[in-house]
């Protein structure tokens, strides 16, 4: 592991928090469980950090299928659907209707495989653990695009966002997730998930390209593929209600070599609509992104160990803004969450 990877792995452990913070509940979890929750959780956070930083493969594996074992007992104490484990180093996001959490994280087994985990908590009514494994099926097929999956053949992911949407009564969870893909490039993802009449979770939606110039066929799921030491945006603008990813392209003038690929300052966006997510093939801004315009101090990991999608973003709309001189505005506070109402 050299010195600069070292450094951003030391500095993703000052980050820990600031993703999937939970939501502003009246805590329903009794003193006794949550002293044996904390109590759990600085176990597991040591096994977190430990499958994520260590040097030795045997080691992550080992601390890996520990903390597994460990964070399924804890999540069987009574309404643990509640307590954050804010510090443990994994990717931790609610749902914004407070139906479900999803937690994913990554092992990497060499410099060129790197294996997603993950698991979605539902929030039940008696405090009780209902709970989803996700199992990455990405190394065994050759076609991740081209279906929908269960959580037994999951395309996987490091995610860093939810966005809720409806659609003839059913709803849908679109998932923006980070893939530590090969030795040379990174991937992310766009993602749609639902839960089925039996209540289990399905990936897969509808990703259209029927409004392009060239058409092509939809797709279950959507990802760019680019250069390792690249930095792209790919997030969801709320005001806009589109997601906004870069326009990619070889830096090399090799189009089918995925690793050369970088951001030329134009971007792409998606849009939703009628139950499915439209692919709109260049969005005007004013002012473009310029590639390599990120701080350098920016550019570290989240406590999953990847590229931190929160802060890369937050740097591009300060230099945007900066640009067309609007002054710098205070973070928004999080608002409250009501509390998830209980059936039966």
């Amino acid at each position: 592991m050299n010195y600069l990877y070292k450094y951003y792995l030391t500095c993703c452990l000052l980050l820990i928090g600031l993703f999937g913070v939970a939501p502003v509940f009246a805590q329903p979890i009794s003193a006794a469980d949550k002293k044996e929750l904390q109590k759990k959780e600085d176990s597991l956070k040591r096994l977190s950090a430990n499958m994520v930083f260590s040097e030795q493969p045997a080691d992550r594996f080992r601390s890996d299928s520990v903390f597994t074992r460990t964070f399924v007992r804890a999540l069987k104490v009574k309404n643990s659907f509640y307590h954050p484990f804010d510090s443990l180093n994994i990717s931790k996001l609610y749902s914004p209707d407070s139906t479900f959490r999803i937690f994913t994280w990554q092992l990497k087994k060499d410099e060129y495989v790197y294996l997603q985990k993950g698991a979605i908590q539902m929030n039940t009514p008696d405090g009780s653990l209902k709970l989803f494994p996700l199992f990455d099926y990405s190394m065994f097929t050759a076609k991740p695009l081209d279906s929908v999956r269960s959580r037994n053949n999951w395309i996987g992911a490091i995610y860093y966002r939810i966005i809720p949407k409806e659609f003839n009564g059913q709803k849908y969870y679109t998932l923006l997730g980070f893939d530590d893909y090969s030795v040379s490039s990174n991937r992310k993802w766009l993602e749609v998930m639902h839960f089925n009449e039996r209540g289990e979770p399905m990936f897969g939606g509808a990703i259209s390209f029927k409004e392009d110039s060239v058409k092509k066929p939809s797709q279950a799921r959507f990802n760019i593929e680019y250069k390792k030491e690249a930095k792209t945006f790919f997030n969801y603008d709320p005001e806009k209600d589109i997601i906004v990813f870069d326009h990619l392209i070889s830096e090399s003038n090799e189009p089918t070599r995925k690793s050369t690929y970088i951001p030329d300052g134009d971007f792409e966006a998606f849009k939703w609509k009628n139950g499915q997510w439209v692919h709109v093939e260049r969005l005007e801004f004013e002012l473009k992104l310029k590639d390599g315009d990120f701080p350098r101090e920016s550019a570290i990991l989240d406590d999953a160990g990847n590229a931190n999608e929160q802060r890369l973003e937050e740097a591009s709309r300060r230099n945007m803004e900066k640009e067309a001189g609007i002054p710098e505005k205070e973070p928004a506070r999080p608002k409250k969450a009501t509390a998830p109402k209980k059936k039966g």
